[in-house]
């Protein structure tokens, strides 16, 4: 396949993790998440089968936060543009090995797999009020009054 990544909003609950997270680097994700109100970057996910291939911080930080939502660029897992590599020594490992570890939910330690990318994805900030449910009822709730004056 050569689909290019495509941006979406994903809902959290579709998606599968293939890595386990370091509880250490999620509470600083969460507490610079809060402070900057915006996901500097979109995570990558496999089309179909919704595997987290970068961004499992980023998705458990916002799912802690309350959000039912995360950005990210979906890719076909089997096209040119990604590769997967290892972050330290060890045999190589194969995309059908990730995505069978997370249908399983036999999680690999953190920071096992590396995805590359052969292409440039454009900078795509997501402010948080796009991804937390309060703040979306919030906006809705503003609209409606503002529609009725």
């Amino acid at each position: 396949m050569t689909g290019r990544p495509e941006f979406a909003l994903v809902r959290i609950s579709e998606l599968k993790w293939h890595e386990e997270i370091e509880e250490d680097n999620l509470l600083d994700l969460i507490h610079h998440l809060k402070r900057s109100k915006v996901l500097s970057d979109p995570i990558w996910v496999a089309r179909g089968s919704w595997v987290i291939l970068n961004g499992h911080h980023r998705v458990e930080a916002l799912r802690r936060m309350g959000a039912e939502r995360v950005a990210a660029w979906v890719f076909d897992y089997d096209s040119e543009f990604i590769h997967l590599e290892r972050w330290r020594p060890g045999p190589p490992i194969a995309k059908s090995e990730v995505i069978r570890r997370a249908e399983e939910g036999r999680l690999f330690p953190p920071k096992t797999t590396r995805h590359r990318l052969t292409l440039d994805l454009p900078a795509h900030p997501t402010p948080l009020t796009e991804l937390l449910p309060t703040a979306v009822a919030g906006r809705r709730a503003h609209s409606r009054t503002s529609e009725r004056s």
